[in-house]
C-alpha cells in the first residue's frame, strides 16, 4: 500500500516559488502574444515585474519589452492604460474614465489641499528624498502632510538614505501614475532651470508657486484631501 502511494505521489509535481513553473512543465508559451501579455495583467492582483513575466511566459526579457510596447500602443486609445513604475508594469483605467468610474464606486470626493501638491510635486521631481530634506525646501513641518500622502498611496516609501539616522526614502508609485494620468514619471511637466535647481539644493526653500504643479492644473478631481 506504502508503495502505491508513493507511486501515485511521484508523479504528483512539488509546488514552486510564486512565477516560477515547473521545471519539466512543458505548457509554457512558445511566445508571448501581446494578448496572452493583456490577460495575464488584467487578472495580475498585483504590478508584475518584467521578470516575472519572463519567467511566467518562458520568453526572454526583450521578448517581453516588445510585447510590453505593442500593447501600450495598442491601449493609447482605449478605456484601459498600461503604466510602468521602475520594471514593474500594471493596466489601469484611463484618466478620462475618472469622473464616470467615481460615480460607479460612489466617490465623491474634493481635490488635494495645496499643502498635499506641493509636497507631492517635491517627491516626484525629487525622489528619493527624505522627509527632512522636503521640509527644507518647503520650510514648514510636513510630517502630517506625508503621512497623509502615504496613505492615499500616492507617496511610497522606497528604503532608507545611508545618512545618520538612516531616514526613510520617499517617492511616487503606481497610484501617482494613475491619479495624474502618466504612463511613466518621464511624463512629468519640465521644471523651469530655476525651480529644478532648489529642488537640487535639499536646503533650498521654493514657495508654493514654484513647485511647477499646481491645483488648478495637476489635482485630479475625484482624489480626497
Amino acid at each position: 500500500m506504502d508503495e502505491l502511494v508513493r507511486s501515485e505521489l511521484d508523479d504528483v509535481e512539488e509546488p514552486t516559488e510564486a512565477g516560477e513553473p515547473p521545471a519539466n512543465d512543458d505548457r509554457s508559451p512558445a511566445e508571448l502574444t501581446e494578448a496572452q501579455l493583456e490577460a495575464l495583467l488584467f487578472v495580475a492582483e498585483r504590478p508584475l515585474a518584467r521578470r516575472e513575466i519572463a519567467t511566467l511566459a518562458g520568453v526572454d526579457r526583450s521578448t517581453v519589452d516588445a510585447r510590453l510596447g505593442d500593447l501600450e500602443v495598442a491601449l493609447a486609445e482605449r478605456g484601459i492604460r498600461l503604466i510602468a513604475s521602475g520594471d514593474r508594469v500594471e493596466l489601469v483605467t484611463a484618466p478620462d474614465a475618472g469622473t464616470l468610474i467615481a460615480r460607479y464606486v460612489g466617490a465623491d470626493a474634493v481635490r488635494l489641499s495645496p499643502a498635499s501638491l506641493e509636497t507631492l510635486a517635491i517627491v516626484a521631481y525629487r525622489q528619493p528624498v527624505t522627509k527632512s530634506a522636503i521640509e527644507r525646501i518647503r520650510g514648514v513641518d510636513s510630517d502630517y502632510t506625508i503621512r497623509s500622502l502615504l496613505h492615499r498611496r500616492l507617496v511610497v516609501e522606497l528604503g532608507r538614505s545611508d545618512a545618520p539616522g538612516r531616514p526613510f526614502l520617499y517617492g511616487t508609485g503606481f497610484d501617482f501614475l494613475e491619479r495624474f494620468g502618466m504612463t511613466s514619471l518621464e511624463q512629468l511637466p519640465p521644471l523651469d532651470a530655476d525651480v529644478a535647481a532648489r529642488l537640487a539644493e535639499e536646503g533650498g526653500e521654493a514657495a508654493p508657486t514654484d513647485i511647477g504643479i499646481q491645483a488648478s492644473d495637476a489635482a485630479d478631481p475625484s482624489e480626497a484631501t
